[in-house]
């Protein structure tokens, strides 16, 4: 029997999220990602679909770095306009019962204090479906909208990222104890004083607000993939997401984030973008016209953001210059090691099949099943994130076409398991263990 295919829905509070143009399709409803209808619904097919989470990426800052300013960002709604993630998942935990809510936060801009509150409220609200995707930001204009000057160097996010780490795992596990709890209504007493305690770390002094909930530490999501990313993803998280690469380099990658977090397992998710037909004729006709609304400025507006490298600044066959960048490291490493040295614009533009640099998997729900199923066999990752198209019908395909496909190869599960989102996930109880740091501070 083949392993066993996990599926998370790749998605973010706005218009454009990976597939930039897409929004402009006749059937496409991601305009209407302000109503919570539209949260609401999503969330319905994706537990009739089995998935296991709904991942929400975020950035608190514009793409402004192509051409030195955020117009074509703006232009294109790539990641602009955007809500708060974290204020579409209660209502959407209100129409599931078992859908996980894995949601993006940078910690660089956070009060630890006030950031444990919210994620704690939320594992309440969601009866332990709620994970948290660790992030440091790669945006300038991020920094700035902080008032300052500049992000830090990308070592140095990851070492402020682990005092953050430390001072939260606190907080969640570390200021009440599991039994402070007492709510006596006889004498009158909710909370034993003498099991909770403040938590002096990273600077502040604080008893954390919430009392102990289902998960206590969320569910840790990460995706940093360059070295000090993996050290940090072997140490801290859970789940780990990987952008999509060749299978011999995806295994490369899997094999030393295992061996990194042993004895600890994990879970890991390729980025995957799905195009299904009932017939191979079908399914092409169908990325034709998709292919017809994509938008090469919103892709490379997105692109020169991740990268740090403005585009403009290069002729489409001028080899580009990517040294100094303090964006995201493995992606300008993945361009090298794609296109080799001397890559240029011209390359990363013939990449862009539907308005973003990601390949799409394009057939019937059987051969796109068998590819899914041989890529996590030949890598060992164990799911895959699918980041949207032309939305909601691209969700409503897998859900109704691809996952019936991985069911009949034994492939998917036909049910959830009970418990929480880390339950679910890994069937071993709600709460993190050792060696797992969190567990060190948990009373």
């Amino acid at each position: 029997m083949p392993r066993e295919i996990r599926l998370n829905a790749f998605d973010m509070a706005c218009i454009g999220h990976i597939q930039h143009g897409m929004w402009t399709h006749p059937r496409d409803r991601s305009t209407g990602y302000r109503r919570l209808a539209y949260w609401t619904s999503l969330a319905r097919t994706l537990e009739r679909g089995l998935f296991d989470g709904l991942f929400l990426a975020d950035v608190v800052g514009i793409y402004d770095v192509l051409g030195d300013s955020p117009d074509a960002a703006i232009r294109h709604a790539v990641q602009v306009p955007l809500l708060d993630p974290m204020l579409v998942v209660p209502a959407m935990a209100a129409v599931t019962q078992n859908l996980g809510f894995g949601v993006t936060v940078n910690l660089t801009y956070e009060a630890a204090a006030l950031f444990a509150r919210r994620f704690s409220t939320l594992d309440h609200l969601t009866d332990g479906r709620i994970g948290w995707n660790i992030v440091t930001g790669y945006l300038d204009s991020a920094a700035r909208a902080m008032g300052l000057p500049a992000q830090l160097a990308h070592d140095a996010r990851y070492d402020a990222a682990e005092d953050f780490m430390a001072t939260a795992y606190g907080l969640w596990e570390g200021s009440w104890a599991a039994d402070a709890v007492i709510a006596d209504r006889a004498t009158g007493t909710y909370a034993d004083p003498a099991r909770i305690r403040p938590i002096r770390s990273g600077g502040i002094e604080a008893i954390h607000l919430c009392e102990p909930s289902p998960q206590r530490t969320p569910v840790l999501y990460q995706a940093g993939a360059s070295d000090r990313g993996r050290d940090f993803a072997a140490r801290h998280a859970e789940c780990i997401f990987l952008n999509p690469s060749s299978p011999e380099n995806v295994a490369r990658i899997v094999a030393d984030l295992r061996a990194k977090a042993a004895p600890r397992p994990l879970r890991i998710f390729v980025g995957t973008t799905l195009i299904l037909g009932r017939t191979e004729a079908e399914a092409r006709d169908l990325l034709e016209d998709y292919r017809r609304h994509a938008s090469v400025e919103g892709a490379l507006a997105h692109a020169a953001a991740s990268l740090g490298i403005d585009f403009d600044r290069f002729e489409m066959d001028e080899p580009v210059a990517a040294s100094g960048s303090n964006a995201i490291s493995s992606n300008v490493e993945a361009m090298a090691r794609v296109f080799g040295p001397g890559w240029t614009k011209r390359h990363l533009i013939d990449q862009f099949i539907l308005g973003s640099r990601q390949k799409p998997l394009v057939g019937t729900p059987g051969a796109v099943a068998d590819q899914l199923i041989a890529f996590a066999e030949a890598t060992d990752a164990d799911g895959f994130n699918l980041s949207r198209t032309v939305m909601p019908e691209c969700i409503e395909a897998v859900a109704d076409m691809l996952v019936p496909a991985l069911q009949a190869r034994g492939a998917y599960k036909t049910a959830y398991a009970p418990g929480t989102y880390r339950d679910k996930l890994f069937g071993a109880g709600p709460l993190l263990a050792g060696p797992h740091p969190a567990a060190a501070s948990r009373r």
